[in-house]
């Protein structure tokens, strides 16, 4: 799968912990939870969609560096944006 936005997606606090893995796979990480929860995603343009390893599905929109998923913001990590929303949390 090639697409840009693989790789890991945190939330500006670090709470959830996102990785979107080349091989269409996801696992994400909550608090000190790892792998809370993992499945698969596919990307179409600026969307995702999800299907976790227990059938739950969800969906999220891609603005550049900014991924917007279940009432969350993630952001891709070391991110210009990523560091912006770290540093007003501040």
């Amino acid at each position: 799968m090639s697409h840009p936005y693989v790789g890991m997606w945190v939330t500006a606090d670090h709470h959830i912990r996102q990785e979107l893995l080349a091989d269409g796979r996801y696992d994400e990480a909550r608090g000190d939870r790892e792998s809370a929860y993992t499945g698969r995603y596919w990307v179409e343009g600026d969307h995702i969609r999800y299907a976790d390893d227990t059938g739950f599905t969800a969906d999220g929109t891609f603005d550049s560096d900014v991924l917007y998923h279940g009432g969350y913001v993630f952001y891709r990590e070391g991110s210009a944006a990523h560091r912006e929303a770290a540093m007003r949390r501040k």
